[in-house]
């Protein structure tokens, strides 16, 4: 999701392609950075270290929390779109500050039981670390330290009960990539919630919150002694809201489907106007409200999305992104409690391949969306099977 609305968030999608270059397999069978990816432009180094570090950060913290919930669906949302929702700063662009957080909530659900959330941060660096390089000067040690300061200044339901992974990937290990992770246990429990009505998700609009940020959250007292009351500030949402923030998080989970799959102004609908709605509401440029136009049959099932054609060496790529018909039907007409049902019925049934006939690699999801790629072998290729909507 990009609060600059879809045109920025696909143009920063399909940014992230530039990396199929930049990482391969090293002698021992891990991934690392090719000769390419080791010798970005200067400038271009920090924008590596984050855009790659969070793409593995989070792919080891889904991993993580999947083992943890194999008969869960896993939903990552950006933390800063939720938070906007309860506590944003007053202004003309309602914005979190400078206040530390976490980046990413994980929601590990299964329809009709209470959803567990981890909160996550994700960071990289390009240090090359020796036998001789101390503890105290090792990249991926200060970002850990730093990321578990900003992981405490958000609590669920009370203090010091949200679990949380911490991630640092250092880019240029050894041993090839390497993702350094710390745990922080607890239940990080939301509510069961309603399947229809107000306290369901498919409610037509989420009231945003005013909640407070400076002494938020009471401490215990220190060393178990009775004491003057400690409070911390932190983003917390007490047990009372926590029905609100599952439908936040919900809502803007179906918004990050929708936003992936290519979808216009339907995007909208699941946003509240602190989280960025205008900017989905708007035409940001010509045909942007059309392109959700790609059609692809992998299997039995029938996908819906986007694609976009880009040049990696001179040679032409397509790129699509999409999501099961039914479950991307079912998120336009607003109907999250019944995707979530659909799609956990569903889990079991995608493509396990990671290639199919006429493509080369394909990722398919448990949550029912596929990202794919192939080379266009000449200039006449037709681009994907297109299905403009009326």
């Amino acid at each position: 999701m990009a609060r600059q609305g879809r045109g920025r968030g696909l143009a920063e999608h399909w940014q992230s392609l530039k990396y199929c270059q930049a990482l391969a397999s090293n002698a021992t069978g891990h991934v690392a950075l090719t000769e390419e990816g080791q010798s970005p432009e200067q400038s271009y180094r920090a924008m590596q270290a984050r855009e790659l570090g969070r793409a593995f950060g989070l792919a080891v913290a889904e991993r993580a929390v999947r083992s943890r919930f194999p008969d869960r669906l896993i939903s990552t949302v950006d933390a800063e779109v939720i938070l906007l929702s309860g506590f944003a700063r007053a202004g003309s662009r309602p914005t979190l500050g400078l206040r530390p957080r976490p980046d990413y909530f994980i929601e590990a659900w299964r329809p009709g039981e209470p959803s567990s959330v981890f909160l996550v941060t994700v960071n990289g660096n390009h240090q090359v670390a020796t036998k001789r390089t101390g503890k105290a000067d090792r990249s991926a040690f200060l970002q850990l330290a730093r990321a578990s300061e900003r992981a405490e200044y958000l609590h669920l339901g009370e203090w010091n009960t949200t679990p949380c992974l911490l991630m640092s990937t250092e880019l240029l290990a050894r041993e090839g990539i390497t993702v350094n992770a710390l745990q922080a246990p607890g239940p990080g429990l939301l509510p069961v919630r309603s399947a229809e009505g107000r306290a369901s998700a498919d409610v037509r609009s989420v009231s945003e919150r005013n909640l407070p940020y400076t002494d938020a959250v009471q401490l215990p007292p220190a060393d178990g002694k009775k004491s003057k009351e400690r409070f911390h500030d932190a983003f917390f949402v007490p047990r009372k809201h926590l029905t609100w923030f599952g439908q936040v998080l919900a809502r803007t989970g179906a918004a990050g489907q929708l936003a992936f799959a290519g979808a216009g102004r339907d995007i909208a609908q699941y946003l509240t106007p602190k989280q960025g709605r205008k900017h989905y509401e708007q035409r940001t440029f010509a045909g942007s409200s059309s392109v959700h136009d790609a059609s692809h049959k992998f299997g039995p099932a029938v996908f819906v999305g986007t694609d976009q054609v880009f040049r990696l060496g001179g040679i032409r790529v397509e790129a699509f992104s999409g999501m099961a018909a039914e479950l991307y039907e079912l998120l336009v007409k607003g109907e999250v409690e019944q995707y979530r049902r659909r799609a956990y019925e569903l889990r079991a049934t995608w493509p396990s391949s990671v290639t199919v006939p006429e493509w080369g690699p394909v990722s398919f999801r448990d949550d029912g969306t596929v990202m794919a790629l192939r080379i266009l072998l000449g200039a006449d290729t037709e681009v994907g099977q297109r299905s403009r909507a009326a």
